[in-house]
């Protein structure tokens, strides 16, 4: 865009970064000015009647563009004031940051009735299950499910392995695990009900991330000698924590490239002290075995690898 169409372009305001349609049209912008600053980059429509800032949008990532499709829902539907609905399944693990893998973008309500898809919108899915008053809580002005019904919810919708990376993360934010399986008992019958209880009876709160999940899943799986995850092993060059190691045999494997839940990101200066650390550990005997996210799609070559090192 030249400067001059710039020049040329109607001004946004200058509070705000999220706003509805008419919103807009209270600022002097009409339909065709906010087409304008749609079309020229300035405005980003993230659903119908709700436009955000282009400018934030794109420096977001992508949890966070998922968050905040759910807020334009929030404002597009003045749904911050006390309403008849609260954001549940994936819209709710997103809202109380759990880790979705390989998840759509869908909203997802949990409705008193039955409305017909067309009012909710084609990004809208609307659900009836009863909920509880404990089973509500507020974020952010947001009529949320609670942190463990989101994850039962969740797990009744998604399969196994996304279940599984969800409960994990949910137990380690502090899920109650015995209500979960109090929740469960009640949905005997249920579509999802296998998929809840096998992600309960695997889960392990010790996960750091999706790929240590993944990577225990698939160990399982493959029917391998399972490790100890989280272990922590002195070396003259101070303490290092492998992900998973197999100690009686010095065989530690360790997923590489992740992101942790907690949004970790070694510096240079980490990543140099772990490598001295890593060395100190193959001069004491141990094996590493090194996993990246493609590698957990290779089952054959996956299960070769850890059979090798494994083997004395």
């Amino acid at each position: 865009m030249t400067p001059q169409q710039t020049a040329r372009l109607p001004a946004l305001p200058g509070t705000g970064n999220l706003w509805r349609t008419e919103q807009l049209h209270g600022h002097g912008l009409n339909s065709r000015a906010i087409k304008a600053l749609a079309l020229h980059g300035k405005l980003v429509r993230l659903r119908h009647g709700c436009y955000i800032r282009a400018e934030l949008w794109e420096k977001q990532s992508g949890p966070v563009r998922s968050r905040q499709l759910i807020h334009a829902h929030a404002h597009g539907t003045l749904t911050t004031s006390a309403g008849g609905y609260v954001y549940s399944h994936t819209s709710a693990a997103r809202l109380h940051h759990l880790y979705v893998w390989d998840v759509d973008d869908l909203i997802h309500l949990l409705l008193p009735g039955n409305p017909s898809s067309e009012r909710l919108g084609k990004d809208v899915r609307g659900h009836t299950r009863p909920w509880t008053g404990p089973e509500v809580v507020t974020l952010g002005n947001l009529r949320v499910t609670s942190l463990e019904r989101t994850a039962v919810d969740c797990a009744m919708m998604l399969a196994y392995r996304q279940s599984l990376v969800l409960m994990d993360h949910a137990l380690r934010l502090g899920a109650d695990k015995a209500l979960m399986e109090r929740m469960a008992d009640g949905l005997q019958g249920r579509r999802g009900i296998r998929t809840l209880r096998l992600a309960l009876a695997h889960a392990d709160p010790r996960s750091e991330s999706a790929g240590e999940t993944l990577t225990r899943e698939l160990l399982l799986r493959l029917k391998l000698p399972l490790p100890e995850p989280q272990v922590a092993v002195a070396t003259r060059a101070g303490r290092y924590r492998l992900d998973f190691a197999w100690k009686e045999k010095k065989v530690a494997l360790e997923f590489d490239g992740k992101t942790k839940y907690f949004d970790y990101k070694p510096t240079a200066e980490v990543l140099f002290q772990e490598r001295q650390r890593e060395n100190a550990l193959t001069e004491d005997g141990w094996t590493f075995v090194r996993v990246k996210w493609a590698d957990l799609f290779r089952e054959h070559e996956f299960k070769a690898r850890v059979l090798a090192a494994l083997r004395p």
